[in-house]
């Protein structure tokens, strides 16, 4: 399998990197394309469908190929796999639920192959992650591999969505969907981010809203946390703020932890909207982003991570937009550091929730945290 990266601002300067990129024969028959969020998908579902290429499209407000990144640009994976090994499954939500919609993707991808794994975006900023873990591990099985993330967008809109050939949803689910017997997919989770003080106790919650933390008005205690008073809270401005220093590790049973990141801050209710679910009766800790530190252990880990899955034909990385808003110029180190331990071609984009697994082989939802797949074709 042969993997090529383009990236333009346009869908005519894609047309011509896509002409040059056919050359000698190379005949791609799927394009993972990240999109700014600004950008109508049409010209670009067009351009791929006129080539006989499958599309897998996701917003973006921030994306990137090996290690150049920026907010304006459009950037493209081709891949050659073979057409009966992959197959790209598309749901709108409509009156059913996301875990219903998820839970008919793996049906699809088990009656497509033997051994599927799934990647899958999402549009709709409001979709819940795990539901869609739920779902797909419902129909076919918790051994399945699940990779892949939310949508993003700028937070002015808030309005995501995944395309594929001449569809877009904002409140559904793309799915790709692998022949693992053919194309291997690993995947690792990591956010380099440690914990702070003490365990915390989530004493009232429904889902993926937090009312209280050790019996106090959640929103209060955290804006105290962060030495801010009652009356300084002023909406969303002041939650960009706290998610770009500011993070809750939600523990499991088994000691294992994944990161949960600030949405939206309810003033009348004092409750904050996470961006996956935080069960009632859980334990946190608090965690605040140490910037470069984070880089070096993220990259520890996928070094050795690398060492189980040493080659790759190509790399997609769903990095929380978060991770960009609050490590500034860092954001860059680590993507190229990344890019340097496979050398292989790397899509990449920045997400509003990925999923992964963190080595245990359980399919998890993470926020603040990257989460890279690696794709080998095997002969």
């Amino acid at each position: 399998m042969q993997a090529k990266t383009i990236k333009g601002r346009s869908a005519e300067e894609l047309r011509s990197l896509l002409t040059a990129s056919m050359a000698g024969n190379y005949t791609p028959t799927l394009a993972i394309v990240f999109l700014p969020n600004a950008f109508d998908f049409e010209p670009y579902s067009a351009l791929f469908s006129e080539k006989g290429i499958s599309v897998f499209g996701v917003s973006a407000f921030g994306q990137f190929i090996d290690e150049d990144h920026d907010r304006e640009s459009v950037v493209v994976m081709l891949l050659d796999i073979r057409p009966g090994d992959f197959r790209i499954e598309f749901r709108e939500t409509g009156d059913s639920t996301t875990r219903a919609i998820a839970r008919s993707i793996g049906e699809a991808g088990k009656a497509a192959f033997g051994q599927p794994a799934f990647i899958i975006a999402s549009g709709g900023v409001i979709t819940n992650g795990e539901m869609i873990i739920g779902g797909i591990e419902e129909a076919a099985g918790k051994d399945i591999k699940i990779f892949g993330g939310l949508g993003a967008s700028d937070f002015q809109s808030m309005k995501t969505f995944v395309f594929t050939n001449g569809k877009i949803t904002y409140n559904g689910i793309l799915a790709l969907i692998l022949n693992e017997e053919k194309v291997r997919i690993t995947s690792y989770a990591t956010g380099g981010c440690q914990p702070l003080g003490i365990f915390h106790h989530i004493t009232r919650s429904k889902e993926n809203i937090v009312y209280t933390i050790d019996d106090q008005p959640a929103l209060d205690l955290i804006l105290r946390y962060r030495g801010k008073k009652h009356e300084s809270f002023n909406g969303q401005v002041d939650v960009l703020n706290l998610t770009q220093q500011f993070q809750i590790q939600l523990f499991r049973e088994n000691g294992s932890f994944v990161m949960r990141t600030i949405m939206y801050a309810n003033p009348e209710e004092r409750s904050i909207v996470f961006a996956g679910s935080i069960p009632e009766g859980a334990q946190v800790k608090f965690s605040i982003l140490p910037g470069f530190e984070a880089v070096d252990n993220v990259v520890h880990e996928f070094t050795a991570f690398s060492k189980k899955a040493s080659d790759a034909d190509a790399m997609i990385l769903f990095s929380c937009q978060g991770r960009e808003i609050a490590f500034g110029p860092w954001m860059s180190e680590e993507i190229d550091r990344l890019h340097k331990i496979w050398d292989a071609p790397m899509i990449g984009i920045f997400s509003f929730g990925e999923i992964g697994n963190g080595g245990d082989g359980k399919n998890e939802f993470y926020n603040m945290t990257c989460s890279l797949a690696i794709l080998k074709e095997i002969n």
